[in-house]
């Protein structure tokens, strides 16, 4: 059986002029049957609710194994530190941005039911976790950032090619039932 937990929910501020005032990530730690997996771990501003939310599910940082980076910008990757067993992963047009990180080339199953697929646009290596648990659900980070992409059907303010992330919205909402944004609440899409 596959467990979802949402340990922040991220959030994106925006300025007067519309550029970002504050941005940090949704983090989600994944339990798999021998598997603890955390995708995005947030800015440092969101660690005391990361480290409560770890001491409430009964789960101990150093016990994660993998890290999944649905992209490198600092919002998504600034408590790495907190996960010092784990192996991180990152796709391979992001290699290089984490040292020690393991690029991913292709869309590959990493366990059971929990698959990582290139969602590109938001940023080259932008990708996503598709989970079969009691629902299928996609850990969009950026690709899907905000509700309001899915709602309008528009491409993250910051991308640097809007087709190609309209296209891996599309790929993300074909999927998904349960959205799980780069800076949001999950939300259902069936």
């Amino acid at each position: 059986m596959i467990n979802l937990d949402v340990l922040v929910i991220g959030s994106l501020g925006r300025d007067a002029d519309g550029g970002i005032s504050f941005a940090h990530s949704t983090s989600t730690l994944i339990r798999a049957p021998g598997r603890s997996i955390v995708v995005d771990t947030s800015t440092r501003e969101m660690r005391p609710a990361m480290k409560t939310s770890f001491r409430q599910i009964g789960v101990f940082p150093e016990d994660v194994d993998t890290v999944v980076l649905t992209h490198c910008h600092y919002d998504h990757t600034e408590n790495l530190d907190m996960f010092p067993n784990a192996r991180v992963l990152l796709r391979a047009e992001e290699a290089g941005a984490v040292p020690g990180a393991v690029p991913v080339e292709e869309d590959a199953e990493i366990a059971e039911g929990i698959r990582l697929i290139h969602t590109p646009g938001h940023t080259p290596g932008s990708m996503s976790v598709f989970v079969d648990a009691d629902v299928r659900y996609a850990l969009a980070g950026d690709a899907l950032p905000l509700r309001e992409n899915f709602e309008k059907m528009v491409p993250p303010r910051t991308s640097l090619d809007p087709d190609l992330a309209m296209k891996s919205i599309k790929r993300i909402t074909k999927y998904a039932d349960v959205v799980v944004p780069g800076h949001g609440p999950p939300f259902s899409i069936r």
